[in-house]
């Protein structure tokens, strides 16, 4: 679904070589992607946003470029670390905002909202606030949200690393679950190798704005011969 064709990016002023990148996601799949600090993963998911713009090269959905639209335009969603939700808001307005900023919902984007809800388990505390919610329950409320806008290509960025590694297993179990049922292509990004063991059949290795690994998940965080993936994983 998404072809990433000799994408090319440079932060203006640094002396470091360009960040390069190729890569295709299936329908359905979610993919990993993994590396060291500043290898380019956050950046990569950017530029797939349209939150920076690429020198160079691609960004296919089904065949159709998309690398010069705006990102308001883009079929993304993604979702961070920090949930962004509006603490004075409840849970269903949160995700509602998800749809329509106005919140002109029609009959079948108020069903697909209770749906959400209901599929992640939040139907009962529809009314509650996001200070009254747990760190897990809050990041539910942001994934409904990236849900109900029904977008081909979701972006995960450390969206789990404030959890506990029950929490962050159930969620990405759940993620996963999500994306096959839906057929949109996802890219997690994780500081933590185990997250890809759950999550995805391949995994990326990021290193200096390179893709330099791309293999099924177990053998690349078991037998890879790769230098700078074994200094990576350390002891793992």
């Amino acid at each position: 679904m998404i072809e990433i064709k000799d994408l090319e990016f440079n932060y203006t002023g640094l002396e470091s070589p360009g960040m390069h990148f190729d890569l295709e996601v299936a329908g359905g799949e979610v993919l990993s992607l993994i590396g060291p600090s500043g290898s380019g993963k956050s950046t990569l998911l950017s530029l797939i946003a349209g939150f920076l713009m690429p020198a160079a090269g691609e960004i296919l959905l089904d065949g159709a470029a998309i690398e010069t639209l705006p990102a308001a335009r883009r079929p993304v969603s993604i979702v961070f670390q920090q949930h962004n939700l509006f603490p004075h808001l409840d849970l269903y307005t949160n995700v509602a905002l998800g749809i329509d900023p106005a919140l002109r919902l029609t009959p079948s984007q108020v069903a697909s909202i209770g749906d959400a809800l209901e599929r992640l388990g939040l139907s009962d505390l529809r009314r509650r606030k996001p200070g009254s919610l747990s760190g897990g329950q809050r990041q539910r409320v942001a994934l409904a949200r990236a849900l109900v806008r029904r977008r081909k290509i979701l972006l995960l960025d450390e969206a789990f690393a404030a959890l506990g590694p029950a929490q962050r297993a159930e969620m990405i179990s759940l993620v996963k679950n999500l994306v096959q049922e839906n057929g949109m292509a996802a890219l997690l990004v994780s500081h933590q190798p185990r997250d890809a063991l759950i999550a995805s059949e391949r995994t990326a290795f990021l290193c200096k704005g390179r893709i330099t690994a791309l293999q099924p998940t177990a053998e690349l965080l078991e037998q890879s011969a790769l230098p700078e993936v074994r200094e990576y994983l350390g002891s793992m």
